[in-house]
């Protein structure tokens, strides 16, 4: 199972309602629970065999240690966006994670952001990585126009959907 179709599945099980699914095809277990309360998402990829019942339980404290962080950011976000005039906001683009995990501005540590606020982007410019499970997923913008606010702090965790960055199309 490849990592899109994860994305698919948890971007179905979020839409369903359900509030836990469990998947098992050949060596991968892949288990997604949702929270009602707190709107987590835990996705767990775990290859079968002796240490399958002890591998679960690790990472799922990891995760919902850092699920309740981006909630508490994404609050005052969104009183932010709520003062500043609806048509300001509805004239550009938001740019959304499509995936769980943590949000990097930069390549690495001793490299430059890959955007910076008023920098125009075309569409398939890497706009950022996100870090799931141990993998560095490249975000692409998918729309051409010019950065106009970073929503999230670098090394932050996202949650899937979660508004990254405005981009003015014009």
């Amino acid at each position: 199972m490849d990592l899109k179709e994860i994305q698919n599945l948890i971007k179905f099980v979020a839409k369903s309602g359900a509030s836990e699914v469990k998947l098992e095809t050949g060596d991968v277990k892949i288990t997604i629970k949702t929270g009602s309360d707190e709107k987590e998402t835990i996705v767990q990829q775990v290859p079968m065999g002796g240490q399958m019942q002890q591998m679960p339980a690790q990472p799922q404290p990891q995760q919902q240690q850092q699920a309740p962080a981006p909630a508490q950011e994404s609050q005052p976000q969104n009183k932010e966006e709520q003062k500043a005039p609806a048509e300001d906001d509805s004239k550009y683009i938001t740019v959304k994670s499509p995936i769980i995990g943590t949000f990097y501005r930069k390549p690495s540590p001793d490299k430059p952001t890959f955007v910076e606020i008023g920098d125009s982007i075309k569409e398939g410019d890497v706009l950022c990585v996100i870090e799931a499970m141990k993998l560095f997923n490249e975000i692409e913008s998918e729309v051409s126009g010019k950065i106009v606010k970073v929503l999230v702090d670098d090394s932050s965790p996202v949650e899937f959907d979660q508004p990254l960055f405005l981009v003015d199309p014009s």
